[in-house]
């Protein structure tokens, strides 16, 4: 799968208009949202979390579940059209129940998809995007979800402010069921606001509901998160970030950090 990533970012064309390079780099991490901007024709992102660790305590129960160089591309196809390749190569999940410990190591799924701006491609204003994807059930259980999947995700942010932007991302998503055969409903929302701290520098702060209609029983979960974004260079950014549950049915917590780099 890196091989099939890596030949991709190589046929794209590398050639852009001189007004297409000056575009601010947009990186779709960290956070729970998701910008509306796309990467200018031509050019790719390349987006990978160096690390994330999940923690779920349920009861008597934990879970840690340690997910590595999750990665995500995105292709500038047009002005306004960006193709996204998604896959994660390696997640280990760690059960303990009464005093048994089951730990699993697997890869995960595939995620193909596309994101459509319908205005302000670079971000600025008001910014509208339409990002419809699909699974793909390349990896194993507990990892990958089994079938396939998909959904459409509607970034739209708004700049507020020199400093602060106002992001609002609904998602709609024919969700994978729990054992693995079939899709139920699934919904989500985020609400943030991003603040520029100094020129190469954001603090995003969000929160996100979610609800699934699980056939083994619905579930609704309550998420807030801060993340921290450092443009080190025009074309790379590094970050780190956390997500803290504010329901029983959400996970305690889950710390990460990542990469974003533009060719």
């Amino acid at each position: 799968m890196k091989a099939v990533l890596f030949a991709v970012a190589l046929l794209v064309p590398v050639a852009a208009h001189a007004d297409d390079q000056d575009r601010d780099y947009c990186p779709a991490r960290p956070g729970l949202g998701t910008p509306a901007c796309t990467m200018a024709p031509g050019q790719v992102s390349v987006e990978t979390s160096l690390g994330d660790w999940t923690l779920d305590k349920q009861g008597g129960d934990r879970t840690d579940t340690v997910v590595i160089a999750d990665t995500s591309v995105r292709i500038g196809l047009t002005d306004t059209v960006e193709a996204q390749i998604g896959w994660t190569p390696l997640g280990i999940v760690r059960d303990r129940s009464g005093g048994v410990v089951d730990r699993a190591t697997r890869s995960g799924d595939a995620t193909l998809g596309f994101k459509a701006n319908l205005r302000h491609p670079d971000g600025s204003g008001l910014s509208i995007a339409l990002q419809p994807f699909v699974s793909l059930p390349v990896g194993r259980a507990p990892v990958g979800a089994g079938d396939w999947g998909g959904g459409l995700v509607i970034p739209i942010t708004y700049d507020l402010s020199k400093t602060v932007n106002l992001e609002v991302t609904p998602e709609i998503d024919a969700a994978v069921d729990q054992d693995g055969r079939g899709r139920h409903l699934a919904y989500s929302g985020v609400v943030g606001i991003g603040v520029a701290l100094n020129d190469s520098m954001t603090l995003t702060v969000e929160n996100q509901v979610q609800r699934d209609e699980d056939p083994s029983g619905g579930t609704t979960q309550d998420l807030a998160s801060v993340s921290l974004a450092w443009m080190a260079r025009k074309n790379l950014q590094l970050d780190i970030g956390t997500v803290a549950g504010l329901d029983r049915n959400a996970p305690d917590v889950e710390l990460y950090a990542g990469i974003a780099r533009r060719f």
